[in-house]
């Protein structure tokens, strides 16, 4: 797989009939490794790592409904409260950061109202803090860490 802009994690892996797999500690189980779900994989890492986030905040691939239609988010992280502290999108390394994305994660933040969107395809990363009352948005150089 792609080396990606994350620190080195050490992963578990199993591989069975010509399908490898990698072993998500969120959900508790293998799932196959695809390249968005390394990225995914290495973000939830950093998030628990490095930004100091308990596992028990985050949860990963639920769906939600967006006008009637069913999506997936890929990250949510959730403040002890059970409100939401931040949605991540997770692409591809393959795949460009385009306005395309930046849309979708604004769709799902409709329904979840966050306080934080991040955005990577593992290679580049993008973060923004929402502020509901001004009504826009502030890029940030880095996640901010957990703090309570």
């Amino acid at each position: 797989m792609q080396q990606l802009n994350f620190p080195a994690y050490q992963f578990r892996f199993k591989s069975s009939e010509n399908n490898i797999a990698i072993f998500d500690r969120i959900r508790k189980k293998f799932v196959s490794l695809t390249p968005e779900e390394w990225v995914r994989q290495h973000t939830v890492n950093y998030l628990i790592e490095h930004k100091k986030y308990a596992e028990s905040l985050i949860n990963v691939e639920k769906s939600l409904k967006i006008n009637s239609i069913y999506k997936r988010y890929d990250i949510v992280i959730f403040k002890p409260d059970g409100t939401i502290h931040c949605i991540v999108e997770c692409k591809s390394y393959k795949v460009k950061i385009t306005q395309e994305v930046f849309d979708q994660i604004a769709r799902y933040n409709l329904v979840l109202n966050a306080d934080y969107l991040m955005i990577t395809n593992g290679l580049n990363h993008y973060f923004c803090q929402l502020d509901y009352h001004n009504q826009q948005y502030t890029f940030l150089k880095d996640f901010p860490n957990y703090s309570k």
